[in-house]
């Protein structure tokens, strides 16, 4: 199945970077979600699977940076 997001939201996928995920896609029971992901930096577009990614931290609404993306962006700059 595949689900268009209306409004897109702002996710992180690890070791890509911070996006807008504009869609889901379900295969079933035995898969992981994928995010069809749009990544600010490069303008990628990346299925990324759901352990990969993470919402991007709202001071409004309470939510910090998760510690994984903390540690996926301490690697991207050390690839830099």
């Amino acid at each position: 199945m595949f689900t268009q997001l209306n409004p897109s939201l702002p996710v992180h996928v690890l070791g890509k970077g911070d996006g807008l995920a504009l869609a889901v896609i379900d295969y079933g029971p035995e898969h992981n979600i994928l995010w069809v992901t749009a990544i600010d930096a490069t303008g990628e577009i990346w299925c990324a699977p759901n352990p990969q990614v993470r919402m991007q931290k709202n001071w409004s609404m309470g939510r910090p940076q998760s510690l994984a993306v903390d540690a996926s962006k301490r690697a991207d700059a050390k690839q830099d």
